[in-house]
């Protein structure tokens, strides 16, 4: 019998209740996005700033954010510098402000959580007890949503050695109000290409979806390859979840299934061929109208054209009356009087 494999668990301790959700506002991606490319434009630097909101229960609202200076070290991550003078100033401002947003924790560019994350975060707990992190990326690579959220924990080990700190991921999500959907509709609107048309916005927006879809398979592939590998333990609330997922997928094997999506796509080829007679139609039909109508045009400035031209002759063949005509006419007089 083989002995049996010893393993060190690990006891997560937090002073307050951990949150379980972050909810970033519109308004915030459009204010980082703005610090980035106004200070790390085409460099390899991350800005960094404050977010500002509310905790409601176990969900963290992030509404607004300023940015802040910060300077760190290419080769030396430990290397780093933030106003915190500002940071206070600006702090103070944004409560006179409003009240009601209140700091929450902080962001920066990433992409990804780095050495002096840690550091950083010491730094801002003097301001907020918890602070929660939000890495955007300003530049996504990947089909998704651009923030991850960390929130900073400290792990007490049962074999005795030190505590440790690390960084717990929790998940986030892009939420707005009725204001500011108004306020995207409209950007969105400005930025739009319009030469595109509709069809072509529709097929790029599901190719988008289909490439998202594709790279969370592929995590989930990852995933489960690293568990049977032995390199993850087995975590049971995910695999009810990819159960739950495969449960929900149709069945195209079933022989109703491949008649019906064939029927649907049939329906769908049928419009879109009838369109295109009805287009090639109307096409023809213009090209006909236009033809009738030069057609007229040229008959009209015809007639024009002969118009002034007898108009030319009989102004040419008409008697000149003049002073010797009035002398013809005396003469023609005097000879009926005799």
């Amino acid at each position: 019998m083989a002995p049996a494999a010893t393993t060190t668990t690990t006891t997560t301790i937090v002073a307050v209740k951990t949150p379980t959700k972050v909810v970033v506002h519109p308004l915030v991606l459009l204010s980082v996005v703005d610090h980035f490319f106004r200070v790390a434009r085409n460099t390899n630097k991350r800005v960094v700033g404050v977010l500002l909101g509310q905790i409601v229960g176990d969900t963290v609202n992030i509404a607004n954010s300023y940015a802040l200076p910060f300077e760190e070290d290419d080769k030396d991550p430990s290397v780093w510098f933030l106003d915190h003078n500002y940071h206070e100033a600006m702090h103070e401002m944004c409560k006179k402000v409003n009240a009601k947003e209140k700091m929450v924790g902080w962001y920066h560019t990433g992409p990804k959580l780095r050495p002096s994350d840690l550091e950083i975060n010491e730094l801002f707990k003097r301001y907020v007890p918890n602070p929660v992190l939000v890495i955007i990326d300003v530049m996504p690579r990947d089909v998704g949503i651009p923030t991850d959220a960390y929130f900073a924990i400290e792990e007490v080990h049962d074999d005795g050695t030190a505590t440790t700190k690390t960084f717990s991921h929790l998940p986030s999500s892009i939420e707005a109000e009725e204001a500011e959907e108004i306020g995207v509709e409209h950007l969105l609107r400005d930025i739009k290409d319009n030469i595109v048309g509709t069809l072509s916005t529709q097929i790029t927006d599901q190719l988008d979806s289909l490439k998202g879809l594709h790279n969370r398979l592929s995590d989930i592939t990852g995933y489960l390859e690293k568990v049977v590998a032995g390199l993850l333990p087995v975590n049971h609330q995910i695999l009810y979840n990819l159960q739950d997922i495969f449960n929900l997928m149709p069945n195209l094997a079933r022989a109703e299934s491949v008649q019906s999506f064939a029927v649907s796509t049939n329906d769908e080829l049928l419009v879109v061929y009838l369109s295109s007679l009805v287009r090639a139609v109307i096409a023809l039909h213009n090209l006909i109208q236009n033809k009738i109508t030069n057609r007229d045009e040229e008959k009209k400035e015809a007639g024009a054209a002969l118009t002034e031209g007898e108009m030319a002759a009989n102004a040419a063949s008409a008697p000149v009356v003049g002073a010797d005509g009035e002398d013809a006419k005396e003469d023609s007089k005097a000879t009926k009087k005799k």
